[in-house]
């Protein structure tokens, strides 16, 4: 690879890193070509970018960014590969579906909303994580839960209401 081609790498991991709300660098290092392409086959599915790069450029683009990556250089070892998503928690539910067939990918880091989380031991918490549009979901169900129990109330106590007239008028005939 020549300077010139280098340099336009890093320039186009910057500019990625730059436009990308989520990624998470994994280490998929020892899985075969066939766990590879299943893996990259569930990235696409899940609307996930997976690529693979030098741990140099990487670190070069991320000093180059206006970002403040933090402690996400230092992970910066060995076999490094790049999960860009739109949604937060998409990787890490792909990551740990995939390790119940292997024990890869594992996770280095992530960068989640300007949020960054560091080791393994974080996949759990980020499955966990709610993207933005299951978070909307959830307030739209609690706005509409009391309305939707205020007209329940109306239509059964209309009803109860009704029934004790009926009887009462009964009564006095």
């Amino acid at each position: 690879m020549t300077k010139q081609e280098k340099s336009e790498h890093i320039k186009d991991l910057t500019i990625q890193l730059a436009e990308a709300t989520n990624f998470y660098l994994t280490d998929i290092s020892g899985l075969d070509a066939g766990m590879t392409s299943d893996l990259r086959r569930a990235c696409y599915k899940a609307n996930i970018k997976l690529s693979v790069t030098k741990n140099s450029f990487l670190e070069k683009a991320m000093q180059a960014s206006k970002r403040d990556f933090g402690e996400l250089t230092s992970v910066l070892n060995g076999n490094t590969s790049v999960m860009y998503s739109d949604v937060g928690n998409a990787p890490a539910k792909v990551i740990k579906t995939f390790r119940k067939k292997s024990e890869k990918p594992f996770l280095k880091g992530a960068f989640i909303e300007e949020d960054i989380y560091i080791g393994d031991e974080q996949l759990n918490i980020l499955v966990d994580i709610k993207s933005r549009e299951e978070l909307i979901g959830e307030v739209v169900t609690l706005l509409q839960s009391p309305a939707k129990n205020l007209i329940s109330a109306l239509k059964s106590g209309g009803g109860k209401i009704s029934g004790i007239i009926k009887t009462l008028s009964k009564k006095n005939n």
